[in-house]
């Protein structure tokens, strides 16, 4: 049983590591939290659901650029000093959204700004942490952090949402609020205890000089572009995520569909979240596994196959009457496909982030998992803006089946195209 369950190796031997997941576990929490007050608040000052959708893009273009220059920032300097200054900055915008609810400013402009600042200093330190960890664990557990990390953004992803609206609810924003700021200090803590963490470079590499600017990010994507398994752990996601992310459908699905409302969409969410943690929960055998190429492709088609079968269940019950008993089970249905797909899209990520952080020179590591970031960040918005068109000419559930069986296939042409990926081995990491 011990061998199925999570490999807790890298908290018993790397210290330094131990204390960045914990600090990571409480922020991530702490985040959530904050994140869905600032929806709720922007909703109760403008009665806007667009208003809302605008903090999505308030964030959303500040980690995309940040994400690109934070990884070439990476890259240059002492990751550690890098890692401070940014969650310093996460700090104090979170310091400053919980005065703006302190001081009862209602300012919802202002908002946006805090939230952009925040999201730009997350793109600093998301690919600064991503490449910090290969040398606090060592090559050989790299796969078991990352599948402890993502079960702490699992935990983060199922928790944060429930007790930010019963926290908003029972004690108010500013108090919300405060509660992440307090939690991010273990975090930040962790960051400070980090030893120096210069790039490596090759023997007789000499350092850039000059500043950082567009040169260091086309560096780090000419060579992206040159390595294919690399390129080959984007393009995958890409395809994922563009043909079959239904995030942007729930709403409808649950509401409309299933007839359970919001809470039903909260259920689903809180499905393929449950998934991903029960995923890293029991992580040992895939972490273990040597084949990641073959890891990332099956975990893929796993992923595809759920949001197909889950709009399968959503386009049989679009044709059943409101009040019909049958509709319970195909809800249950449809939240065990999102699980599944939770579980196989959490894998996915953990294989993809294993790959791109063993076979990606030090030197280079912050700008690709730059790249890493966009991708991720922007890959599911490019599928919600796909699928939320598509469900106006052929509804959610054909849109999801259609999707599910265009990822399968897409993912399957991606491989034939690249055979090589599927002879990754990690013993011997090659971009």
């Amino acid at each position: 049983m011990a061998r199925l369950l999570v490999d807790l190796t890298p908290l018993k031997v790397s210290p330094a590591y131990r204390r960045l997941w914990v600090g990571n576990t409480l922020s991530f929490v702490g985040t959530q939290l904050t994140l869905v007050a600032v929806s709720l608040e922007v909703f109760a000052l403008t009665g806007s659901s667009f208003a809302v959708g605008l903090l999505g893009l308030a964030a959303l273009v500040p980690l995309v650029v940040a994400g690109l220059y934070g990884g070439a920032v990476a890259d240059r300097h002492d990751r550690r000093t890098v890692a401070l200054a940014s969650s310093a900055v996460m700090w104090l915008t979170t310091v400053g959204i919980a005065a703006h609810a302190w001081a009862g400013i209602e300012s919802v402009p202002l908002l946006y700004a805090l939230v952009a600042l925040h999201s730009g200093a997350s793109g600093i330190n998301q690919p600064t942490r991503g490449a910090i960890i290969p040398a606090l664990v060592g090559l050989k557990l790299v796969p078991a952090a990352n599948a402890l990390n993502m079960m702490t953004f699992s935990v983060a992803m199922m928790a944060g949402p429930v007790l930010g609206g019963v926290l908003v609810a029972s004690v108010g924003y500013a108090w919300t609020y405060s509660i992440d700021v307090v939690t991010f200090l273990a975090a930040l803590y962790a960051v400070w205890r980090l030893p120096s963490l210069p790039p490596q470079r090759a023997e007789g590499e000499a350092a850039p000089t000059g500043r950082i600017g567009v040169r260091s990010v086309v560096e780090g994507l000419r060579f992206l572009g040159s390595r294919p398994n690399l390129r080959m752990t984007f393009l995958a996601d890409i395809v994922a995520m563009a043909t079959a992310f239904p995030r942007a459908l729930l709403p409808a699905v649950g509401g409309m569909v299933l007839g359970g409302g919001e809470a039903a969409v909260g259920v689903l969410l809180a499905a393929m979240a449950a998934g991903a943690f029960l995923a890293g929960l029991f992580s040992g055998p895939f972490t273990r596994l040597h084949a990641q190429g073959w890891g990332v492709y099956i975990s893929i088609l796993v992923w595809g196959a759920s949001v197909a079968a889950f709009g399968g269940v959503v386009w049989w019950a679009q044709g059943l009457p409101d009040g019909d008993p049958r509709l319970t089970g195909a809800f249950v249905a449809a939240a065990l496909c999102l699980a599944v797909g939770g579980a196989a899209d959490s894998i996915s990520g953990v294989f993809r982030t294993t790959i791109l952080q063993s076979a990606t020179p030090d030197h280079l590591r912050g700008r690709l998992q730059g790249v890493f970031v966009v991708v991720v960040a922007g890959g599911p918005r490019v599928g919600e803006l796909l699928t939320g068109g598509a469900s106006v000419a052929v509804g959610e559930g054909l849109t999801l089946l259609l999707g599910g069986l265009a990822c399968v296939l897409g993912v399957s042409l991606l491989m034939r195209r690249q055979p090589e990926f599927l002879k990754y081995d990690a013993r011997s990491p090659t971009p």
